[in-house]
């Protein structure tokens, strides 16, 4: 069977208001061309094509950016595989001062980190804590979990062999889940990321249909779904895959 073709990739960047472009043909040299210089509050040492965000004034209070809904990135590169300081020299880091209450706390120093994956423009952001190291590892765990949202490696079908990844997140009772697979590994594992990026791979490969990934993993439908729902993230990105396809939503 043929590989399956992804969507084009399109990136709405979420800060404490979402935007969105009209057509996936907009250009980005030309949105690039017309919003480089509207953003003075960040660290000089960024370059322009970092700054892909809309001209009008924004807070940069909210943690996360992520892409579009139901946007595969058709470039699977293994990202999840490296280590941290082999992911961050893929990234253009940029540094500014988080808006907060004024006072004697308020951040004065660029503290806040956000981190542009130049293999597929993801962008990942903190600014919760008053450490600039401390951001920057934050940002960098969440750069993974969109990476592992985002990111989509295409799967032949016909001879689908869920990967060791995905094994581990599956319930006990998955009938191809072996007894060396080990424990159960929930959201809150960091190795929690590359399961979801391997179950996202096979639910993108069958169309959003629940049921019919139940079926190469060993598991009923509601085993599946429960899997889906037990993340937040990975609960979106199902469902907006699924309304793609004029599919009601997993609840």
């Amino acid at each position: 069977m043929a590989h399956k073709l992804l969507f084009k990739p399109t990136f709405i960047l979420t800060l404490t208001k979402q935007f969105t472009t009209k057509s996936h043909n907009y250009s980005h040299h030309h949105f690039l061309h017309h919003h480089h210089h509207h953003y003075p509050f960040f660290h000089s040492k960024i370059s322009s094509s970092f700054l892909n965000l809309n001209t009008h004034p924004i807070s940069l209070r909210s943690t996360t950016t992520t892409a579009t809904a139901a946007a595969a990135i058709p470039n699977y590169g293994g990202y999840l595989d490296l280590t941290d300081d082999d992911l961050m020299r893929q990234c253009e880091m940029g540094t500014f001062k988080s808006s907060g209450p004024g006072g004697q706390h308020r951040n004065k120093r660029e503290s806040a980190v956000r981190l542009k994956h130049l293999p597929t423009g993801i962008i990942a952001q903190a600014s919760e804590d008053r450490s600039q190291h401390m951001n920057r590892a934050s940002a960098l765990k969440r750069l993974r979990s969109l990476i592992a949202l985002k990111v989509r490696k295409t799967v032949d079908l016909d001879a689908y062999a869920p990967p060791r990844e995905l094994l581990q997140i599956l319930p006990p009772k998955s009938l191809i889940r072996g007894a060396e697979i080990g424990s159960q590994i929930g959201p809150n594992n960091p190795k929690f990321a590359m399961g979801m990026q391997a179950l996202l791979d096979l639910i993108f490969a069958v169309d959003g249909s629940v049921s019919d990934a139940a079926k190469y993993l060993g598991l009923s439908t509601g085993a599946v779904s429960r899997l889906i729902l037990s993340d937040d993230s990975l609960r979106k990105e199902v469902n907006d895959l699924r309304a793609s396809k004029g599919m009601k939503p997993l609840k």
